[in-house]
């Protein structure tokens, strides 16, 4: 019995020939496939179809004249359950992309559907060789590179890969051998990695940072800034804003040994704007963003995947190749290939979940999640509605920065007297504002886990 694949389609007879040469365009798109007339799609039994050298001929002739680039099927008879049907053989198209009736299909799973521009635009783009990073970079001159980012760039690659940085040649002969120039104009990639001021030239390379308050992207910004310098430069930037808006803790293990880590793996995101910034399409005019919320960081890239690489199953299929082997030379890049690899190991040795990745036609957000209760609260707004004394304010701001408090500490906080301690509390608690945990000797007391009045919002891990 026969089943429809990303490779095979079930017809029941050649009366349904106008709707198959959709799906004979979409295998020479795809990986190739095979086509049968005469079998049931539903359960993959065999009908039967006429087969004369008229139903043959009326085959081959709709696939030569409707599918442009022309295509050569390979069309036979053959037997299956005792019963003929026809077989038609499509290969895949090495060079072109093919059109039906001026669209281009491709497979996906057991369907056939109309393939997305922006998949148009690489398949075409791939077909002829073509590399964004390896082009020409417009209205750039040699005198735009900078001589201090290539002694630069040598130094980091001594370092990292033990290649001397004295170099024997002329300085734009080894930029030519690197393709960092091409006869005597700077590359795209030559720019955005040794250029002056590369941002001039291709401004939407630009990595974008936003720390926001809350959980939404239209809520308030709490700190911003726009990278600017060569890539290399605006990873290390992107790296110190996001060390300066992220909680950094200090915890005791089991032995009461204490351990300072940040709430998110640095390295791992790092890792995934170095991704964002040699792997996204650049053709598209968006930027690179990174968005720090108070329960996770999003950081989002104009593309998608190559064609056969996901986030389940990381190939080494560089959109920017050129750039991919500048990041490794200066050790920005540890191993080809192991990107989300290594950031699913750092997130795990961290305590955090492993990134969450959204894919669209347009863009890949790759999401990494918080391993710390995150609040976000107006003491104002609290005020407003409860009427709470200056001691009490002052508790909660507490709370926020430090997690938990002791009723000794709300006495050393207050600078008050036991018993007004106590009664500051038990109205807090009362109000659901604090709640305590554990025994009246050793216990403390948090903010309430869950919502007053939709003021205080806390998720725990």
């Amino acid at each position: 019995m026969l089943k429809e694949s990303d490779k095979v389609e079930l017809k029941k007879s050649l009366s349904q020939l106008e709707d198959s040469l959709r799906t004979v365009c979409a295998f020479a798109n795809h990986k190739g496939g095979i086509i049968y007339y005469g079998i049931d799609d539903k359960t993959g039994t065999a009908i039967g179809q006429l087969v004369t050298d008229s139903n043959l001929r009326k085959i081959s002739q709709q696939i030569r004249q409707r599918i442009k680039p022309q295509i050569v099927p390979l069309i036979e008879e053959e037997a299956v359950d005792g019963k003929p049907v026809i077989k038609v053989s499509i290969s895949k198209s090495e060079k072109d992309l093919c059109y039906f009736d001026g669209i281009p299909y491709k497979r996906s799973a057991t369907e056939t559907i109309v393939m997305p521009p922006s998949e148009i635009k690489r398949t075409i783009l791939t077909a002829g060789k073509f590399e964004w990073d390896s082009e020409i970079c417009e209205r750039a001159t040699l005198k735009d590179i900078d001589a201090n980012k290539v002694k630069k760039y040598l130094s980091f690659r001594e370092k990292e890969r033990n290649i001397a940085a004295k170099i024997s040649m002329d300085n734009n002969v080894f930029l030519k051998n690197i393709k960092a120039i091409s006869g005597d104009t700077p590359t795209n990639a030559g720019i955005l990695f040794f250029g002056e001021s590369p941002l001039n030239f291709i401004h939407h390379a630009q990595i974008r940072l936003a720390r926001i308050k809350g959980k939404e992207i239209y809520n308030n910004i709490l700190d911003r800034f726009d990278s600017e310098g060569t890539l290399w430069e605006m990873i290390l930037q992107a790296e110190d804003f996001i060390k300066r808006n992220i909680h950094f803790m200090g915890l005791r293990t089991e032995k009461f040994q204490r351990t300072d880590k940040y709430e998110y793996p640095v390295k791992a995101l790092r890792e995934a704007i170095i991704n964002a910034v040699i792997h996204r399409d650049y053709l598209n005019k968006a930027d690179v963003r990174v968005f720090i919320f108070d329960d996770r960081i999003e950081i989002v890239s104009p593309g998608n995947f190559p064609d056969g690489v996901t986030p389940d199953k990381p190939q080494h299929k560089p959109v920017c190749s050129i750039l991919s082997g500048y990041m490794y030379d200066i050790g920005f890049i540890e191993k080809y290939g192991s990107g989300i690899i290594l950031e699913n190991n750092l997130c795990k040795e961290n305590g955090n979940q492993m990134p969450e990745y959204v894919l669209t036609e347009l863009e890949t957000k790759v999401i990494f999640r918080s391993q710390i209760k995150t609040v976000s609260i107006d003491i104002n707004e609290l005020n407003t509605k409860f009427e709470l004394n200056e001691r009490q304010k002052k508790a909660v701001e507490y709370l926020v920065q430090n997690g938990k408090m002791t009723t000794k500490e709300y006495v050393r906080l207050s600078s008050t007297s036991l018993r007004t301690t106590r009664r500051d509390l038990m109205e807090l608690t009362n109000k659901k504002i604090i709640q305590f945990t554990g025994a009246a000797k050793t216990g403390y007391y948090t903010l309430y886990d869950g919502t007053v009045n939709g003021t205080v919002n806390g998720t725990v891990k």
